[in-house]
């Protein structure tokens, strides 16, 4: 089999250039054509991964996190190409959500090795196509604040973004078009789910399956911000779907629209809201276990 391994070599802090380099020699020795594509730029990944599956890889390795996927998702969707995970990032919610070993390079290459495929879908929207979740509202604007930020670096900037957003946010007027039926709210946030998770764990939208053909339209109404520091710890148990506050929505298609808010998907920005989702079911066939 011919084999396209795309890696981000600064992914995971730097993890993602020797998980790679592992990979590509465990998969020669099993008798495999490896090309490795290598790219910190999205657009360029994109590209080139795009250019390998049309001279004929038939496999899609893909090494680094939800961004990475994200960023080479168009020049998948479009192909006939099976995907795989190696995942290398911060946040794997992807790789999570499909029941791949994380923080075991081997083990997820077993699974890619193992050949067991299954078909999920994608949430498609104005910018793209989206794996885990599009979020909007107290989540993307702590994202908008942590990326104005010099400094410090990694978690604790997010950390400080989330505290420095909690002094100034008040409940957000969300217009929301779910499947045709207009609905306007007062919310913390409004995640549409394809998969459960994202932010590393964050399980917003828990329940949520990725080949079901729906998307989890998820809303915190609004809460005091004593409470919402409580609640967010609950959103990685995914415990937080049994609070009055919660609320979903199973549809095809949503139309988000709030002013002044910007959605992100696979923890990538994606645009500024009004944003249309849809459900594209049966989009993307990857190795599962």
């Amino acid at each position: 089999m011919l084999v396209t391994l795309v890696v981000n070599p600064v992914s995971g802090k730097q993890r993602g250039e020797q998980i790679a380099r592992e990979a590509g020699d465990r998969l020669s020795r099993a008798g495999h054509d490896v090309v490795r594509v290598h790219s910190a730029d999205g657009a360029q990944a994109r590209a080139a991964v795009a250019a390998e599956v049309d001279a004929g890889s038939e496999l899609v390795l893909v090494v680094g996190g939800d961004g990475l996927l994200h960023d080479v998702l168009p020049a998948l969707t479009a192909r006939d190409v099976t995907v795989g995970l190696l995942p290398a990032g911060t946040g794997n919610d992807t790789a999570r959500s499909l029941g791949i070993p994380v923080g075991d390079p081997d083990a997820a290459l077993d699974v890619v090795l193992s050949g067991r495929t299954r078909t999920i879908d994608l949430a498609d929207t104005d910018h793209g196509p989206v794996v885990t979740v599009v979020a909007s509202g107290f989540d993307s604007k702590v994202n908008e604040r942590a990326n104005a930020m010099r400094w410090p670096r990694g978690n604790m900037r997010y950390n400080l973004a989330i505290l420095a957003e909690l002094r100034a946010f008040s409940p957000l007027s969300f217009t929301l078009t779910l499947d045709g039926v207009r609905l306007d709210t007062e919310a913390m946030l409004v995640a549409v789910g394809n998969g459960p998770s994202f932010g590393g764990g964050l399980r917003i939208a828990e329940g949520a399956v990725l080949d079901d053909g729906l998307l989890d339209v998820c809303i915190i109404r609004p809460v005091s911000k004593a409470k919402l520091v409580r609640v967010f710890p609950r959103l990685y148990r995914g415990t937080h779907v049994d609070l009055p506050e919660f609320e979903r929505h199973l549809v095809r298609e949503a139309v988000l629209e709030c002013p002044g808010i910007v959605a992100y998907g696979d923890g990538e920005r994606l645009g500024p809201l009004p944003m249309t989702t849809r459900v594209r079911p049966a989009a993307l066939r990857v190795l599962v276990p």
